[in-house]
């Protein structure tokens, strides 16, 4: 039996060539949510590349581009991720992949790499996450809690981890 090779993952800046892909992408993280809603296809796509725009624009003047970076796997791109470094914090602005490459470990090393960052620079990392999305699990296996007296009422989860004491993000305590 032989063990699997780790992923490779290269993370890039997105270029505005990228957008059909991140429009893909997008549309790949709201299936069930549209699905459920029955929407027709014309309907559903018109709907998503609204939202998509919304949240392009809403991102781009919110947050810097140094940041924004395509997922890729053997230079094919399979997701995105928008990190944001000041010296307070990472944040974690928008991390996604396409369905086919969930829930094999590559959200788990990505997600690894932000932690040990963050335990280098001696800064927490926080972010946002919707209360049903399933990347929850991943975000709470990997020690995020809530932010104290974030809004209970809001679909949103604000969540942050902060190293242990000791811990330089080196693996060497």
């Amino acid at each position: 039996m032989t063990t699997p090779l780790p992923l490779a993952p290269r993370l890039r800046p997105v270029t505005p060539g990228d957008d059909a892909f991140l429009f893909t992408l997008y549309a790949s993280t709201r299936e069930q949510e549209l699905a459920a809603w029955g929407l027709p296809p014309a309907q559903a796509e018109l709907f998503l590349r609204m939202q998509y725009q919304a949240q392009a624009r809403h991102y781009a003047a919110q947050y810097s581009s140094e940041g924004h970076a395509l997922i890729e796997l053997d230079g094919a791109p399979v997701g995105r991720q928008w990190l944001v470094r000041t010296p307070e914090e990472l944040l974690l602005v928008d991390v996604a992949l396409l369905p086919v490459h969930r829930g094999r470990g590559l959200g788990t090393q990505l997600l690894n790499e932000i932690q040990a960052e963050a335990a280098r620079a001696r800064v927490p990392v926080r972010l946002h996450v919707t209360r049903d999305n399933p990347a929850l699990r991943l975000y709470t296996r990997h020690g995020f809690t809530p932010v104290p007296g974030s809004d209970s009422t809001s679909p949103y989860l604000e969540l942050q981890w902060r190293a242990p004491e000791g811990d330089s993000g080196t693996g060497v305590s």
